[in-house]
């Protein structure tokens, strides 16, 4: 029998999500939020942690270099603010959490890559997010007809002086 905690992470659950594994090298399509406005940034490195992957829970904590200072952000995978995860490359590794590579630089910092699937990886679609999407697009485009619509058109008659 499923408990109410079960049911209601069964509703906002992802049905697929990419097999992100410590080492590899991500993108991550992440939705931000800027005032009324909704823009899609990307944020690339590597996944130095996971953690609960096969829970709505599951989280990936991802690290880079950015202006010689290290940045980490933690990612929920089924988070509907994360839009898409790409693993770009993957590397060999023995331990579940990095936490050595916050100390390396340069050389040092680099991982052995493996070769994988890059295609089959990546190849994962949620279609129901994608039918929201289609859906919000849909409903944002009748807003814009709807008002280009309500726009009161201008009089363009001459009146002739007698």
């Amino acid at each position: 029998m499923q408990t109410v905690i079960d049911k209601i992470e069964a509703n906002n659950k992802k049905t697929q999500v990419v097999d992100v594994r410590s080492g590899d090298t991500v993108r991550v399509h992440q939705k931000i939020h800027e005032g009324n406005k909704e823009r899609i940034q990307v944020f690339q490195g590597l996944v130095i942690k996971t953690s609960k992957k096969n829970s709505s829970m599951s989280r990936i904590t991802v690290r880079r270099m950015s202006s010689g200072v290290g940045v980490e952000k933690s990612f929920l995978l089924h988070s509907p603010l994360v839009v898409k995860v790409e693993v770009a490359k993957r590397s060999k590794v023995r331990r579940n959490y990095l936490s050595y590579m916050r100390t390396r630089t340069g050389k040092a910092a680099k991982l052995s890559g493996v070769e994988f699937d890059r295609e089959s990886v990546n190849a994962v679609s949620d279609s129901e997010v994608q039918k929201k999407d289609s859906v919000e697009e849909a409903k944002t485009k009748d807003k814009v007809d709807a008002e280009s619509k309500s726009e009161p058109k201008e009089d363009k008659t001459e009146f002739s002086e007698k």
